[in-house]
Order: C-alpha cells, then structure tokens, then sequence
C-alpha cells in the first residue's frame, strides 16, 4: 500500500476528545447492562438493534451517510475529496457474548467514531472518505461461526451460506436481520483502501508490560483436533493394574505433552485440551474410551507443522505403550494472518509520535480484522485489559487507555487517508 500524502508532525493532528469517547462508551453499555456490570447483546437481537440505532444517530450527528449491506454490515461515511476513491476503514463489532464486558468490539466502533468527531472539530478534510463500521455476528455466541460478516466482505463464505445460518431455536441470521430492520440491500464487499482494528487486547501482556499500546503485527493461525483413545472397560476392582487399557491414563498422558508443547514454543505458542469425555465415566469403571478436543495456535504456519507433528508422534507413542488405539482428526485449520507492514508501521509510528509505551504483540484471538486482511491493507491496535479479562462482565479498561488507543487510530486513519486541508 502507499499512501498518497505522508503522516503529518503529531503537532499538526488533534487530539480526540477523551470524555467524549468515554461517555459514549456508558452511554452504549446501558443497552443490554447486565447487574455484574457487563452486556449481553447477542448478535441481532433487539438489543443489539438498539445498540446499532444509537451508533447511527451518533454518526449522522457527525455528518456520515450510513450504508446496510445484505449481511446487516453498518458503515458510517465521512467524505473524502475523492468521492469515488476507496475508503479508508475503521471499526468493530457491537455483539457480545452472553455475560459478555463492554469494551469487546464496541470500543473499536466507538474509537472511529471519535476520530470522525475529532477530525470534524478540527475542521480536517482528507483526501479519502473513511468508514466507521460495526461488523455483524463478529462473537458467534448466538450464530455460529463467529465472524460471519467479515467473512461474506472477504468471501470466505457465500452469502447464502450465511444468511441461512441458524441459532439454536432456528431462526436464521436473515430472518434475524429482517425482524430488526437491518436487512441492507447494499452488495457485501467493496474497494477498500486500508483497514484498521482497535480492540481491547483480550489478555494480560500489555498491562503486565506496562505498555499502552499493542502494535499488532499477527494474528494467530489456529488448528484443532479431535482425538478418541480407546482401550477396555474393565472392573475397577477385578482389574489388576498391568492388565488395564485405561484410555483416560493414556489421555493425560497426552494432555501432559500437548501443554509441554505449547510451553516449547513460547511467547507465541498456544496449546490447550478444552474437552475431555471418559466413557462409559462410571466410578467404578476402568476407562475403555476417552475423547479431547486439541487446539494448537501460532503465528507461523511452520512452527504449527510442527507442533502438528510432535502431536501424531507422542499420540502414537503413547497409545502403544498403553496398548491403546488412536484415531486423531484435524477439524479446523485457520492459516496465520501477517498484517500489511505500512498498516503495522502506521500503528508503531503514530505510538512513538505521541510518545505512548507500546510494543509488538501477535493477537492470540480472531478478529474482524483477520478476515478483512484478505482483501485490504490492515492493521489492528490494542490497549491492555484490566488483569486480562474479557468475555467477563468484570472486563474494564480505564479511560486513559481509551483515549490513547483512539489517538493512535487517529494518527493512523490520517496517514491511509491523507491529509488535505485543516481550519
């Protein structure tokens, strides 16, 4: 990507406006507050239409002209002086999960608005529109999979694969769009110039760092498993212990490993067993069979080949010294997404103009951004989360984090964008 007209000196940009954000931040959480202190808005519920209405209203307040698309994709247009030329991107997702906080994905739609605003204030006109946007059905909690929208804007699914997606009393996501008024006729995808994401970091490591600011370079590649050990039932009090093909000894065996793996291949390697089944799970029962979910991320695809490798090779050595039987399927394989070097630098320049403590970091959950990676520029930004927690209702950042992140984006939206005139 190259940008038309170079970032200008931090002096010359504004600040946005960080009381501003910050309400609008509590404002947005009292739809769909829960008494814990977080949100449940579910993606396309009446909750969630209100939470889009407020967005829309706050937009045309700015001076943006709001675009649906088919898939319920919102986006918020302030122009640029090329009217026709691809716009520049900003935003997030305004679902959440069931005990869901209320910085997840709605901070990221509510830092571009503030852009908008600040620039607005400024009296800065660019060179390209820019596009806020809330991304529909980015937490898969009601619909699955997560991430749907953006997935239909970078055709990694077809729309009428999405639409026809179920919740789990079968209202599907286009019958959900047409209940709350969001069924857009405007086609999902478009030219899109550069892309970027502000979220919380959804972890620990920038707080513990003590950084601001994540320049995100990376998001994970992921792949999953399913693996079914299978031995003897037996008696547990007939059984002598050399005699038993206890399959659930011979999966923490392998549980043991898969954690030794993830463990060799830090800071970015991930690895976790999330479901364990022991049948017939009888008290008095040896194990005959055993059944665990394994996920494997990094942000290399070599170094998950790997770990893929290390996985079939301990599984069979471990089945055979159990006497055991092993049948392992991989179910998912999510390549790593490296974002666009001018997008990360624009982030980790504009950190450095405003002299906010940053660092790299990969980020270890799916985003909106991962998918648009695919056909645009992106970048994605962080700031850290209160002890890590997310999908909380305990989730909180503070205010200064807020702030900082949005002037980050700020600076990076102009520099895609292009500054042509100022008040």
């Amino acid at each position: 990507m190259r940008d038309a007209l170079a970032l200008p000196a931090a002096a010359q940009l504004p600040f946005v406006d960080g009381a501003r954000l910050w309400d609008s931040l509590e404002r947005m959480a009292r739809i769909g507050a829960t008494p814990k202190g977080g949100v449940c808005r579910l993606a396309l519920s009446e909750l969630d239409r209100e939470s889009r209405d407020l967005f829309v209203a706050w937009a045309k307040e700015a001076g943006c002209t709001i675009r649906v698309d088919q898939m319920g994709n919102v986006f918020a247009r302030r122009p640029g002086r090329q009217a026709n030329a691809a716009p520049v991107v900003t935003g997030s997702h305004a679902d959440s999960q069931p005990t869901g906080g209320k910085y997840d994905g709605i901070y990221g739609v509510l830092g571009g608005l503030e852009v908008v605003r600040a620039l607005n204030d400024a009296g800065i006109e660019t060179e390209r529109p820019i596009d806020v946007v809330i991304w529909t059905n980015e937490e898969g909690s009601r619909f699955a999979p997560a991430m749907i929208a953006s997935g239909v804007f970078a055709g990694a699914f077809s729309l009428d694969y999405a639409l026809a997606r179920a919740d789990k009393v079968g209202v599907t996501i286009g019958e959900a769009l047409d209940a709350i008024g969001y069924a857009g006729a405007e086609p999902v995808g478009f030219p899109v110039h550069a892309f970027y994401e502000l979220h919380i970091e959804q972890g620990a490591i920038l707080e513990r760092a003590g950084a601001t600011i994540g320049v995100v370079t990376a998001g994970q590649g992921q792949r999953w498993y399913e693996l079914t050990l299978r031995g003897t039932d037996a008696h547990a009090g007939t059984t002598p212990m050399d005699l038993r093909r206890d399959a659930l000894v011979g999966a923490a065996r392998v549980i043991d490993f898969i954690d030794s793996v993830g463990r060799a291949h830090a800071p970015h390697g991930r690895a976790t067993v999330g479901m364990i089944e022991a049948r017939p799970n009888s008290r008095n029962t040896v194990p005959g069979e055993c059944f665990v979910t394994i996920e494997f991320r990094h942000p290399e695809s070599a170094v998950l080949d790997a770990m893929d490798a290390s996985l079939r090779e301990a599984v069979q050595r471990i089945a055979a010294a159990r006497n055991l039987e092993a049948q392992i399927a991989q179910i998912f394989d999510y390549a790593p997404v490296p974002f666009a070097p001018a997008c990360v630098d624009a982030v980790r320049d504009a950190a450095r103009a405003l002299d906010l403590p940053h660092q790299d970091i990969v980020s270890g959950a799916g985003h909106d951004a991962c998918y648009l990676a695919r056909v645009a520029p992106t970048g994605m930004i962080f700031i850290p989360c209160v002890g890590g927690l997310s999908h909380n209702e305990a989730e909180a950042i503070t205010p200064e984090w807020a702030a900082a992140g949005a002037n980050v984006l700020l600076h990076a939206v102009v520099r895609s964008a292009g500054v042509i005139s100022a008040a």
